[in-house]
């Protein structure tokens, strides 16, 4: 192959990566939209939860090599990880703003570096806790901004979600050896089964244009862009992907805003402004680790 279609493949991974960001950079646009908000707030995250990550985990179903299907005792703490991750995502979505629930999501990389070093016995580098320290500034800014009510518990289950997210990447690494798209698929219908009882038990009917915008959401917002990244990663880096999809925590709130007219606090905006430095810093200057294939699934 030549230099040039060397680049021209290059250039073209590039753009599936932010295809695949812009993708998963919708969940707002779906979850805080019109038809959703006649489902009661307590139990909207746990219905929503449940069927996105059915849909979803039906879509990658066909990708999945089943000569690679495989049981292991290790799958065990990854599904109830990742089951945590989907809902506790979800419901800070309903409870705070999609900006707050995005970039504390988002925080899953410092939490990663934390978990890496405990359970992996993996050195920090020196300029990844600076990166670090600038996250946590940022998540302060936003956790106080709402010292009570509906938005400081949004936002401390979005830190949660980060937490939850941080242990699925941990354990994802565990896992390497094993086929991305079949623990894509189990760690989804996992979910969706695990939480399935609770959702049926509340007794809510879902409409026609309720359920068709919920598997929308599973197969556009979180099953495609899966198919498109895990194909682009494959000539694209782990630390220029991990840039890349930084355009996700960023377009997120401003689709919220342009569709629904949400907006955020100075102290929110300054906060998440915080969580993308850090975050550069950390995959501008260090070879981020952490960044495996699966890792950026669940959003």
């Amino acid at each position: 192959m030549t230099d040039d279609e060397d680049r021209g493949k290059l250039f073209r991974a590039r753009l599936l990566v932010l295809l695949a960001s812009v993708l998963w950079s919708l969940s707002g646009v779906f979850i805080k939209s019109p038809p959703f908000q006649s489902i009661p707030e307590a139990d909207r995250g746990l219905i929503l939860a449940c069927y996105r990550a059915f849909f979803a985990g039906l879509f990658l179903l066909p990708f999945v090599k089943f000569q690679y299907v495989r049981w292991r005792p290790g799958l065990i703490p990854l599904l109830i990880a990742f089951a945590s991750m989907n809902l506790l995502f979800v419901t800070a979505m309903t409870k705070t703003s999609a900006a707050a629930a995005i970039f504390l999501q988002n925080t899953s990389v410092v939490w990663a570096m934390l978990f890496g070093l405990v359970f992996l016995k993996e050195r920090i580098e020196r300029g990844s806790i600076v990166a670090m320290l600038i996250v946590m500034v940022g998540i302060f800014c936003i956790v106080t901004a709402d010292w009570s009510g509906k938005n400081y518990t949004g936002n401390m289950i979005a830190l949660m979600s980060g937490v939850a997210y941080a242990l699925v990447v941990i354990l994802f690494r565990q896992l390497r050896d094993e086929h991305p798209a079949w623990l894509v698929a189990l760690c989804l219908l996992v979910s969706a089964a695990l939480v399935a009882p609770w959702a049926l038990t509340l007794g809510i009917s879902l409409t026609g244009l309720q359920l068709f915008l919920i598997a929308t959401l599973g197969v556009v917002q979180m099953g495609t862009p899966y198919v498109i990244f895990s194909h682009a990663v494959k000539t694209v880096n782990s630390q220029e992907a991990a840039l890349l999809v930084l355009t996700e925590p960023i377009l997120n709130p401003i689709w919220v805003w342009l569709f629904w007219g949400e907006t955020v606090s100075l102290t929110t905006l300054v906060g998440c402004s915080l969580i993308v430095l850090g975050l550069a810093v950390r995959f501008l200057f260090f070879r981020p680790k952490l960044i495996l294939q699966p890792e950026n699934v669940q959003r």
